[in-house]
């Protein structure tokens, strides 16, 4: 453990398929627990109404990265903990 980063992690932006439940989508976020878990948070598409699905935190064994283009942003103007997240 210590200060070791994960030997299998995904990229932000990745498109990824949960093994299990078949649930996709694409990483928005990355958290790792003092028992060595990672979980990867993985938003979904908007459904067909247009409206947005929750996105849910899988941990990274479930997760396969599709052979997909990762998804960017450009343009990030402020990121950090006193900014709130945007709304679009």
């Amino acid at each position: 453990m210590g200060n070791d980063t994960a030997t299998n992690a995904l990229a932000m932006g990745a498109k990824v398929k949960d093994k299990i439940t078949g649930f996709t989508g694409t990483v928005t976020g990355r958290t790792e627990y003092i028992t060595g878990c990672a979980q990867y948070l993985v938003q979904p598409p908007i459904d067909k109404e247009g409206k947005f699905v929750d996105a849910r935190w899988i941990d990274e064994d479930r997760l396969d990265a599709l052979a997909e283009q990762p998804a960017t942003i450009h343009e990030v103007k402020r990121a950090g903990a006193d900014v709130a997240a945007p709304i679009r």
